[in-house]
């Protein structure tokens, strides 16, 4: 079994997963290599909450130009999990 803290990143901070947030949804930035069963595990060891569903999804980084040199760089691929709680469970990831 993996460890939950080599499994989840961060999680992200957007407007969209601040909204989500309401609806016991919450979006992570997770180990690429991570399957869904892992990070259901990973979450419900480290918050201590029942996890309803999880999807994940690969983004492709982007291609960015440097304007100096007239070269390409390119921006990591990231992999992010889309967690649902049960209802009733919640994440203090940005309480006060």
């Amino acid at each position: 079994m993996r460890d939950p803290h080599n499994v989840l990143i961060r999680p992200v901070v957007s407007e969209k997963s601040y909204a989500l947030m309401d609806d016991n949804v919450y979006v992570f930035v997770v180990d690429p290599s991570a399957t869904k069963v892992d990070v259901r595990r990973a979450v419900e060891q480290a918050f201590s909450v029942r996890v309803a569903s999880v999807n994940t999804l690969n983004r492709k980084g982007k291609t960015k130009r440097n304007r100096k040199t007239n070269s390409l760089g390119h921006r990591p691929d990231t992999k992010r999990a889309i967690v649902t709680l049960h209802p009733g469970d919640s994440i203090d990831l940005f309480e006060n």
